[in-house]
């Protein structure tokens, strides 16, 4: 089932003042078109410049994310990432009238309900997902820092603190679905330690700072005059300590609300990828520098794996290098069974190879034929036939040896094959062929588009006479 990209409906705007800088700053959100993408503008600037939600674009992760390009930048972009990824919006304009986002009451709450109230639309574009079909991992052993996604059919997200603290140490939060962000983690606010409060305000570090946008933990014994010092800045009457271990600005919405938030950075700073990607994050202690760190690893790997499954290009007047003819002089298949047609680009471990998909296939006659669809399998025969033709182009005499499948795994069917199309198949080794056995990954294009892929193994065994 396709899914489509998203955007809002209507324009909105959101008044607030920065955590660092204190400065009341305005968001509009606007619709965007499809492939936009997320990007922010600033509007208080003479150029008004475009900066795109990229980790590339990251200048700063000290406190809080912070993206730049040009020398214009905007500070504290997680929450309203983690607000626009949690309600599945794709292409976005957030104009920006200062430095900051405003920080808000240190969640995400606010943000959402703004999107909410704007109202999302369904553009005519399918979303286009990347499936992590390989652990990939960030570690910093000095913080104790461990970062992994793993495959998974949905975007699912596992998080862990421990601050080794009496008031705080280990937490767990976890998202099994996106769809959840709404309801279970975006109220979910950020916290800091009194020694952390208490440094940034001697350094007027959080000038937009408030008791009601941050949960304090008490994490050091304080004295009467250093909680009267703490109520004449953040301007109120009293301010003390309660059992839990936290200041009295508020009451936690959850147990394990720091996890959650953490889980809510996570989620905000992932997003800096830049394209929606289908796989369990699982973090260790994580922080903005870290996940930044992560997010530049999952984005090289999917520009790498994009660039590799790009489609190969198909030109109609190049001579094949094995035609039709050629293909029946190394595989033992004949009509109606012979599904490549002609080979176009051959290389010790890689081949592309192409089949014309007509209403007059054999196959047609009983396979929906109200709504005729190619069946999977015989793509994957395809895909077999194509692997065979690579392994036994490359021994005498092909014809006295067969290609025999041993298994196929990972098999994925993303998109109908129907009368018309053109199949183009495109198979690389994974590893060396030894003592006869071949291991493959192989994709079925029509167009750009993957239509189907797996890994597939084979044994070359010699006929007998």
């Amino acid at each position: 089932m396709s899914t489509f990209q998203k955007t809002i409906q209507n324009t909105v705007s959101i008044t607030g003042a920065g955590l660092h800088t204190g400065q009341d700053v305005t968001l509009t959100f606007k619709p965007a078109n499809v492939n936009h993408g997320i990007k922010f503008q600033r509007t208080d600037i003479e150029e008004k410049p475009i900066i795109a939600a990229d980790v590339d674009n990251v200048v700063d992760t000290s406190r809080g994310t912070t993206i730049g390009k040009n020398g214009h930048n905007v500070m504290t972009v997680e929450h309203v990432l983690a607000s626009v990824t949690g309600l599945d919006i794709d292409n976005l304009l957030i104009e920006i009238d200062g430095p900051e986002v405003p920080i808000m009451d240190g969640s995400s709450k606010y943000f959402v309900n703004t999107l909410l109230s704007a109202g999302t639309v369904e553009q005519e574009k399918e979303r286009n997902y990347f499936e992590i079909t390989t652990n990939l991992s960030y570690t910093d052993p000095e913080n104790k820092v461990e970062m992994l996604v793993i495959p998974s059919d949905e975007f699912r997200l596992s998080v862990m603190i421990d601050f080794e603290t009496d008031v705080l140490s280990t937490q767990h939060a976890v998202l099994d679905k996106i769809a959840n962000f709404k309801d279970e983690i975006a109220t979910c606010r950020t916290f800091v330690f009194l020694h952390e409060l208490q440094y940034l305000i001697n350094n007027d570090l959080i000038k937009g700072g408030d008791l009601n946008n941050a949960i304090v933990f008490v994490d050091k014994i304080i004295s009467q005059e250093e909680l009267d010092e703490l109520a004449t800045f953040f301007d109120r009457p009293k301010v003390e300590v309660l059992k839990e271990g936290i200041l009295n600005n508020l009451e936690l919405s959850y147990p394990n609300e720091p996890a959650r938030h953490k889980l809510l950075d996570v989620i905000g700073d992932l997003s800096l990828v830049g394209l929606h990607f289908k796989g369990h994050v699982i973090a260790k202690r994580p922080g903005h520098l870290a996940n930044i760190e992560f997010a530049k690893v999952i984005k090289k790997h999917i520009k790498a794996q994009t660039s590799r499954n790009k489609a190969p290009i198909v030109d109609p007047n190049k001579t094949p290098i094995y035609d039709v003819n050629d293909i029946m002089e190394i595989l033992p298949h004949r009509p109606p069974f012979l599904l490549v047609d002609k080979v176009i680009e051959m290389t010790d471990t890689m081949i592309v190879a192409v089949k014309n998909v007509t209403m007059n296939e054999a196959f047609f006659v009983g396979h929906f034929p109200d709504e005729p669809i190619m069946p999977g399998v015989l793509q994957v025969e395809a895909m077999g036939q194509t692997g065979g033709i690579l392994v036994l182009s490359g021994v005498p005499n092909p014809r006295d040896y067969l290609a025999y499948f041993l298994k196929f795994e990972n098999v994925k069917f993303r998109h109908k094959v129907v009368p018309g199309d053109t199949l183009i198949f495109k198979l690389e080794l994974v590893s060396p062929i030894r003592r006869g056995i071949c291991h493959m990954k192989g994709y079925v294009f029509v167009g750009d588009k993957i239509v189907t892929e797996g890994e597939l193994m084979a044994q070359i065994i010699k006929k007998e006479n």
